[in-house]
């Protein structure tokens, strides 16, 4: 089992209950899937290929492509062309890719200064966007041939902002200092 869902287990259930004054576990926020989602725009298939290959890495699962849904001439977009690839991640599996996420990756970031606090939605699901896919401890950078950005998006059971926010920290998630 991933240290991260036994620490939520453990730890941060009875922390939010404390703090949101919340009697039934049931109640609190937790988290409900991970979606990393992987845009290349239009790539050669060999270059699709070494993104899903670096992507399935990350993620330890086999992603699904992404199609055009429509046509778009000024880009030679056509419908139903591949345009990238996303992952959707729950349970042990999502635990294990935060932990990482969270304890090997963010702190590979080049003048790291933090997670932005604002990128939450109304629903309380925080999207995060990485710049370099090689900040991840499974890619090797010498190998890989092309720096490819990644969005990491968090959907949370939460009924608001602030308490996603606040289990987020709870399971160690380094957001920048408001001013």
């Amino acid at each position: 089992m991933s240290t991260l869902k036994e620490k939520y287990d453990g730890e941060i259930v009875t922390a939010l209950k404390e703090e949101l004054g919340y009697t039934n576990r049931m109640c609190l926020p937790r988290l409900k899937k991970v979606v990393v989602n992987m845009g290349m725009g239009i790539a050669e298939k060999d270059a699709y290929r070494a993104h899903t290959e670096e992507l399935t890495q990350i993620t330890g699962q086999k992603p699904a492509p992404t199609r055009a849904r429509k046509s778009i001439s000024n880009f030679k977009l056509r419908e139903g062309m591949t345009i990238g690839s996303k992952v959707t991640l729950r349970g042990r599996r999502m635990y294990e890719f935060l932990d990482r996420l969270v304890n090997a990756a963010l702190p590979r970031i080049r003048d790291f200064r933090g997670l932005p606090a604002n990128a939450f939605d109304a629903q309380g699901n925080y999207t995060l966007g990485i710049r370099e896919q090689t900040i991840f401890p499974e890619i090797d950078p010498n190998k890989a041939n092309v720096v490819q950005g990644l969005d990491v998006t968090i959907v949370t059971e939460s009924t608001d902002r602030r308490e996603a926010k606040l289990l987020l920290e709870k399971m160690g998630f380094p957001f920048a200092a408001t001013d």
